[in-house]
């Protein structure tokens, strides 16, 4: 069994999750949602919450956006996040975003629940690609290397690469490294 995770952090988590209950024959996570030593800061959740229970998915979207810096647009005034809320929630894909929104709240609150001093994953002995992009939040990136106490584990951080790297903005170049590690675990390399 091959174990792939990517679209969202706590996606990925769970992938190391499962590397810590079977042996897989290869694992590979795309910036895992981990907190390490607190690493993770989720002090903006409870007003996401609020505000979701409340129906305002723009402002829900904009504390998101803001306090998670998943947006490649820095440090930029609140209202500069809200017209990036606005536009994201928009359209075919806004009503997904919209309907995913909800699981936010849990997903993030085990996230926050499970944070450790990371020694816990030296217990995933699959073979492990973790995978990060250099413009990434550094709570996201800067877990790879503690995550390295898995026993047969490697990271990379792709340069110019940023969170939406292997669903929006460049899928081929994460696959790439993908088909590398699984090529060279079938050749006998590690």
């Amino acid at each position: 069994m091959v174990e792939w995770s990517s679209g969202t952090a706590t996606a990925a988590w769970s992938a190391l999750h499962l590397g810590l209950r079977r042996q897989v024959t290869a694992l590979m996570a795309y910036e895992p949602g981990v907190s390490i030593d607190g690493s993770f800061d989720a002090r903006w959740l409870p007003s996401f919450s609020r505000l979701l229970e409340e129906g305002k998915h723009v402002a829900a979207m904009t504390t998101f956006l803001k306090h998670t810096r998943l947006a490649p647009i820095g440090d930029a005034p609140t209202v500069v996040f809200r017209g990036l809320a606005f536009l994201l929630l928009q359209g075919a894909e806004g009503r997904d975003a919209r309907a995913m929104m909800p699981t936010t709240p849990a997903e993030i609150g085990e996230i926050v629940r499970l944070d450790s001093d990371g020694s816990r994953y030296a217990a995933v002995t699959s073979p492990a690609l973790l995978i990060g992009g250099q413009k990434s939040p550094t709570y996201l990136t800067g877990v790879l290397s503690h995550l390295c106490t898995m026993p047969d584990a490697r990271h990379v951080i792709l340069p110019g690469l940023d969170h939406n790297a292997p669903d929006l903005n460049a899928p081929d170049v994460v696959a790439e490294q993908i088909l590398t590690f699984i090529q060279a675990r079938l050749d006998g390399r590690s």
